[in-house]
C-alpha cells in the first residue's frame, strides 16, 4: 500500500511539473508580440516629430506630440504596423512603427528631475562604483546605450562615453543584459 501511495504521489507530481512547465511555455509564448519580437521592449524614437495616438491608426485624434529623436520609450503592445508606447512618464499612446528605432537609449534618472540641482547621475570609466567618475549628468538626459551587463550600461553622451548604474537609468530593464 505504501508502494502505491508513493508512486501516485510521484505521478501528481510529474503532472505538477508538465502544468508548471506549460504555463511557463505559454507565459513565454504570450511574451512575444505578433513582430515575434519581445513584449515589452525599449526602442527609441526615429523621428524627430511623432505623433502619439489615441489608437492605431491615422483616423485616431493625436494625444501628444513628441519633438525630439533619440526619446527612449518603451514598446507594451502591437497591432498591424502599430505600436502601443509608454514614455518615462507613463504616458501610453499607439505610433506607427515607422517612427520607432531598435537603437537602445535612455534617459538618466527621470524620477529625480526637480528634485534639486545638486542630483547627478555618475558616468563611469569601467563598470564600477569606484571607478573615476568622467561626467555628471542631471536627471532626464538622454544617453546612447551600447550594452548592459544587468549592473551596468555603457553609455555615450555628446561625445563622451562611459558607464552608468543600470538602476540610475529609465531604458534597460532591472538584471537586462545585451551587447
Amino acid at each position: 500500500m505504501r508502494n502505491l501511495v508513493v508512486r501516485l504521489s510521484l505521478v501528481a507530481l510529474a503532472g505538477i511539473l508538465v502544468s508548471v512547465a506549460g504555463i511557463e511555455f505559454a507565459h513565454a509564448q504570450a511574451a512575444k508580440g505578433p513582430s515575434g519580437l519581445p513584449l515589452p521592449r525599449f526602442v527609441s524614437l526615429k523621428a524627430k516629430s511623432v505623433n502619439l495616438r489615441v489608437g492605431p491608426s491615422v483616423d485616431y485624434a493625436v494625444a501628444w506630440r513628441y519633438l525630439k529623436s533619440g526619446v527612449p520609450v518603451e514598446i507594451v503592445q502591437e497591432y498591424d504596423n502599430w505600436r502601443r508606447i509608454r514614455d518615462a512618464d507613463g504616458t501610453e499612446g499607439w505610433v506607427n512603427q515607422a517612427l520607432l528605432s531598435g537603437e537602445r537609449t535612455a534617459l538618466t534618472a527621470p524620477w529625480m528631475r526637480g528634485k534639486g540641482e545638486d542630483i547627478f547621475v555618475n558616468m563611469r570609466r569601467e563598470a564600477s562604483s569606484n571607478s573615476a567618475v568622467v561626467a555628471r549628468l542631471q536627471p532626464g538626459v538622454v544617453v546612447k546605450v551600447g550594452e548592459c551587463n544587468g549592473d551596468w550600461c555603457r553609455a555615450e553622451v555628446d561625445g563622451t562615453s562611459g558607464w552608468v548604474a543600470q538602476a540610475e537609468i529609465w531604458g534597460a530593464y532591472p538584471g537586462e543584459a545585451f551587447k
